[in-house]
This record gives C-alpha cells, structure tokens and sequence, in this order.
C-alpha cells in the first residue's frame, strides 16, 4: 500500500482500536449519524441475549462527528486484515470508502469505514428507553454492554464531541443500574 490508510472511528475505535495508530484527527463524516441499531451476539451480547451496539445509518441531513485514525505505515494490510476479522464477524457492517471532513476544515477522500448493512438480521430502530433497558442488562465476549457504552460517551467527551442523545442512554442505563 502506497498511500496512508485512514479509518474512520465513531465507537469503540475511539478507545480500543487494536491497531498502531500513528495519527488522530478529529472528522466529522456527513450523511451517516452514530446510532445503537444493531443487535450484538458477539462482544457485548450473546444470541440469546443481544446486546446493542453503535454502526453508522445512513441518514440525509444528518452527520457524524467522530475520529480518523492513520495506521502505522507499514502496517495498512495487516490493519485491515485485523479490522475485517473483527468488523466484518457476522457481515451486519459493510466495510466502505468514505470521505470526511477534518476539524481544521482539510478533506481526507479515502477513510475506510463500516456502515450497518440495513438488510441485515442485526440491525434494528428501538427507542431510547429500550435501547437502555437492552445496553443494561446485555453481557458478552468482550465484557458487558453498559461498559462499551460508558467507554463510549467518555471518549468522545474527552475529544469535545459529545453527543447528547448518548448522555441521555448513559443516564437511563446508569438509572436503571442505581449508578451515581
């Protein structure tokens, strides 16, 4: 590979994305919005008991502001080979080439990105309410789903891009789980 592998990152990329990272840069991805639409039978819930986590849906107006991240060079094939095996475990995501927008308004065309294949078993529109009631009780291969969601809400947070519908989820899972 000849040109640097960027990817986009919107939920746990932000805190754990299993590769070398030599550069982050705050992007913002238009026509997608970070959403809790498909149903998780691997890393944060099992097929009896799914558990819910972020993809990106696709959505007119709408956009998604999260973090690009360059692998190492030298190591873009082996980073992709890493993020097939993990993304792409029960093909509810489809691995795309997006472009984003950079915090500094520089446009970066190539970002590998997975997006919720709509047609999908997995993917799934519940409200707020069910979402939480789902995120706090869901346990999987990868720890419990309220942990994600927690590391989540943090991390974007600590970069300065929030978002509010995640603070409301955090403070109905923390509701029902009595969490102060």
């Amino acid at each position: 590979m000849t040109s640097p592998l960027w990817v986009f990152g919107y939920g746990s990329l932000l805190w754990n994305p299993g590769f070398p990272v030599a550069e982050t840069r705050i992007a913002r991805l238009h026509g997608w919005h970070r959403s809790f639409c498909m149903t998780s039978i691997h890393h944060r819930g099992t097929e009896e008991d799914p558990g819910l986590v972020l993809a990106l849906d696709a959505a007119e107006d709408a956009y998604c502001d999260g973090l690009a991240l360059r692998a190492e060079a030298g190591t873009e094939q082996a980073t992709i080979t890493y993020l097939r095996e993990r993304e792409l475990i029960s093909s509810a995501y489809v691995e795309t080439r997006q472009e984003v927008e950079f915090r500094d308004g520089a446009r970066q065309e190539e970002v590998l990105t997975y997006v919720i294949n709509r047609d999908h078993v997995q993917y799934c529109q519940y409200p707020l309410e069910r979402q939480a009631e789902i995120i706090a009780d869901a346990h999987g291969g990868r720890g419990p789903n309220d942990e994600y969601l927690f590391n989540t809400a943090a991390h974007l947070a600590e970069l300065g891009i929030g978002d509010a519908e995640m603070e409301d989820l955090v403070a109905q899972v923390k509701a029902l789980k009595g969490i102060t």
